[in-house]
């Protein structure tokens, strides 16, 4: 893909699942690679599968949650490579303590909402609001958030918080687009179907997997490494004519005009 190799990519959630696929794939097209993750052991395993491949990355361990690390982050990657090419932000507060306990509207404690919009939705502003000022000196960039296919299925009855938040964060990325894009920005989401990344291998939810299939007019579930190649095509010089759009990557789960 053009406009990938030397380029430098933080990738905001990269230590496993989607952001480790974006992560190897952005290193595979020759990037240079921050992958990011409050999770610092995975982080290195992601920058090491790169390094050992041929690539260039290094692991930074940062929170969404905490604007202190987001902005260390992007000053590593700065210090380190002198610039900053493009964002991708995947991270979510996916544990059994948050998401496990997003039922409904009526059951949920307000703390589920708090800290699914705190680290979904906000988590976000802040990694943009760093990387920003920097894509704008540079005269333009890529950014690409990752939402959900639940931000606009309707099938989910659980899980509003996550769904909610998910929404925003397709809208961020069309304001980003609308008032950055006349200085070189572009800002896209992508929405993931069910793919079967570390988390949904070791839950083992044989029913929930059977009932995506069951849905969907493909053969298979999705890969990391079926997200990590449009996040690539996004972030790169390919795809500059494309902003402010939500892609569904869903094996057809959400077709829509």
């Amino acid at each position: 893909m053009r406009g990938l190799a030397g380029k430098v990519f933080i990738v905001a959630g990269g230590a496993t699942g989607v952001g480790a696929g974006a992560a190897l794939r952005l290193g595979e097209e020759g990037a240079k690679v921050v992958v990011g993750d409050i999770n610092l052991p995975g982080a290195e395993a992601t920058a090491e599968k790169i390094n050992k491949s041929g690539g260039t990355a290094i692991a930074v361990h940062f929170d969404l949650a905490d604007e202190a690390t987001v902005d260390r982050l992007v000053a590593t990657t700065i210090s380190e490579f002198g610039t900053v090419h493009g964002l991708f932000n995947v991270g979510a507060d996916l544990s059994p303590g948050n998401l496990g306990r997003d039922k409904s509207v009526v059951e949920n404690d307000l703390d589920v909402w708090h800290r699914t919009l705190d680290v979904n939705v906000v988590g976000y502003v802040r990694t943009i609001r760093a990387v920003l000022p920097h894509l704008v000196e540079n005269g333009g960039g890529s950014i690409v958030n990752c939402s959900s296919g639940a931000a606009v299925s309707g099938g989910d009855r659980l899980r509003p918080a996550y769904a909610a938040s998910k929404s925003a964060v397709n809208s961020l990325a069309r304001h980003v687009a609308g008032n950055w894009g006349p200085k070189g920005v572009r800002c896209n989401t992508v929405m993931p179907g069910l793919v079967m990344g570390e988390l949904q291998e070791r839950q083992k939810d044989f029913e929930l997997q059977k009932r995506f299939l069951d849905n969907v007019p493909t053969t298979r579930l999705g890969r990391p490494s079926d997200l990590g190649a449009v996040v690539a095509f996004l972030l790169s010089d390919d795809a500059e004519w494309i902003n402010g759009q939500a892609w569904a990557i869903d094996g057809g789960a959400n077709m829509r005009a």
